[in-house]
């Protein structure tokens, strides 16, 4: 019988096989875009069990075992490690089809050498296993990227964030890159007055500048592109439900800017302006230093209020979204491509 997950896994023909087997199977990692955070990079992490390392924030595992009936206790709440644990591997089998299926098996299989599935019964053995070698040197976070073969690594990080992981493990000669990636959802987040204007107090903060107009604003979100920079950014990152592109003239954003400081809220209309100048100039910038540029398109960001005001954002709450892409993207790139400041573009469907 054919093995799981065998050495030919995906490769269906001779050619596939030679151009994995003997080219990339042997290359480098250069993941320029991920959310491995830099605090347990730079501060080489030792995790206690499989939980900590499959579970604890992984909201893709999270809505699998939702979906399955799976309490949220045994997520997101005060249930030990262990028995979260249990509840994934009995979620696994109904994940078939699902890159989570074979993504947990192949984990398994190259960095612990377990070939077994993972079900109910095989569970306790497998996590008892690998949060046995977790516990190991040879299992830091940094061991762990280099047994992976990594050679860069684009975390992902807000405007404001000081970037001392970034610096700290420059500074400690690590030989795997762990580079920031300027991502601005929030800066341009304009849906609500009060979160607008506290994340402005935090770019105040950020950047020494006092922010009293939108030139001020600009100006102080373009000291930290620049720092960014400085700290070896080459790479900008958007997570967006959709592309906006509405026309608007420069007083327009100036007045919308004001009306937002002074805590009233926008009409749809100069919402929707607003992003759209903020994404231009976020693009000018990335243009200016020939940076790469990418954009997650087409999901609902959380859906479920009550969720994301007790759990946060990012937790597991996102849909399939219907926006209208073709437009619009075209109508932004060709704006940017007309003055000559299109600069490099990665564009993800995240449908």
């Amino acid at each position: 019988m054919k093995a799981f997950l065998n050495e030919h896994f995906l490769l269906t023909n001779g050619t596939a096989q030679t151009l994995y087997h003997n080219y990339a199977k042997q290359m480098p990692v250069i993941d320029y875009h991920c959310h491995l955070p830099p605090k347990a990079i730079a501060e080489d992490q030792q995790f206690e069990n499989l939980t900590q390392i499959w579970l604890y924030g992984d909201h893709y595992k999270w809505r699998a075992m939702r979906a399955n009936g799976v309490d949220e206790s045994y997520i997101t709440g005060d249930k030990t490690d262990k028995e979260k644990f249990i509840r994934w591997a009995e979620t696994v089998p109904f994940t078939l089809r699902n890159p989570l299926y074979h993504w947990t098996h192949l984990e398994l299989q190259r960095y612990f050498g377990i070939n077994t599935i993972l079900d109910p019964d095989t569970a306790e053995e497998i996590y008892e296993k690998c949060s046995a070698l977790l516990r190991t040197p040879e299992y830091s976070v940094r061991n762990l990227l280099r047994k992976m073969n990594v050679m860069v690594v684009c975390t992902t990080d807000d405007p404001v964030d000081s970037l001392e992981y970034h610096q700290q493990l420059k500074a400690d000669g690590f030989e795997i890159k762990i580079l920031p990636a300027f991502r601005p959802d929030t800066a341009m987040n304009v849906d609500v007055a009060g979160n607008f204007n506290k994340y402005v107090a935090l770019v105040e903060k950020a950047s020494g500048i006092a922010v009293n107009s939108y030139d001020d604003y600009c100006k102080a979100l373009k000291l930290r592109h620049d720092f960014f920079a400085e700290n070896g950014c080459t790479v900008s990152d958007h997570g967006l439900e959709e592309i906006y592109a509405e026309d608007y003239t420069a007083e327009e954003i100036k007045t919308s800017f004001d009306t937002i400081r002074s805590g009233n809220e926008l009409t749809l209309a100069e919402n929707r302006q607003f992003k759209s100048a903020m994404l231009i100039l976020f693009a000018e910038w990335d243009a200016e230093k020939g940076w790469t540029q990418q954009y997650h398109l087409g999901a609902i960001r959380n859906n479920n209020g009550r969720a994301m005001q007790n759990l946060g954002a990012d937790t597991g709450w996102d849909s399939i979204g219907n926006f209208n892409h073709g437009k619009p993207l075209s109508k932004f790139l060709n704006k940017l491509d007309k003055e000559n400041k299109l600069t490099k573009t990665i564009l993800y469907n995240l449908n």
